[in-house]
């Protein structure tokens, strides 16, 4: 069986400047997204949309391969995502040598990466341009939501909402 290094902390700024260097088409999405944003929230993982198409995914597979993705799994099993993984419509989730990253097809609704870029912000990092799912869609794809942490969550997300757009979206 391959040895997987596991990662000590989540670094986030690796796992972004990896995607961004690897010209990957991706929407930052969940707690990272709203966090960018000023929400005041902790996570531990990396969300994103990605564009899916075949140029796209032959840049994340290679991408993936560099950080030593395999999928999360309760077992010692060692998966390594593959092309068909990132052509579906589900969930990815992976254990990188960088911290957890989660590659989405679609997210609440079924809003994929072309329909998510319109609301949208780029947001400039280390020289490149990161799409962000805006904290007011976050906000409206939440409601609804029966999960207690996202419950939580979006009160902190509509607060921050709240106070962005009281302060002119300087706090």
């Amino acid at each position: 069986m391959p040895s997987v290094r596991k990662p000590t902390v989540f670094d986030l700024n690796a796992l972004l400047k990896g995607l961004s260097k690897a010209r990957v088409d991706f929407i930052l999405v969940g707690g990272v997204a709203a966090v960018v944003q000023g929400a005041p929230v902790t996570t531990f993982d990396l969300d994103i949309v990605h564009r899916q198409t075949d140029e796209n995914i032959t840049k994340l597979i290679k991408f993936l391969e560099s950080v030593e993705a395999i999928q999360r799994r309760p077992d010692d099993k060692v998966i390594k995502p593959d092309e068909r993984d990132l052509r579906g419509k589900g969930h990815l989730l992976l254990t990188t040598c960088f911290g957890a990253l989660d590659i989405l097809a679609v997210i609440e609704k079924g809003l994929g990466f072309d329909e998510l870029l319109p609301s949208t912000v780029k947001i400039a990092f280390k020289g490149h341009n990161v799409y962000v799912l805006n904290l007011e869609t976050i906000v409206a794809l939440k409601r609804g939501t029966a999960i207690p942490k996202e419950q939580y969550r979006l009160q902190i997300y509509e607060e921050t909402v709240r106070m962005k757009n009281e302060n002119g979206d300087k706090f």
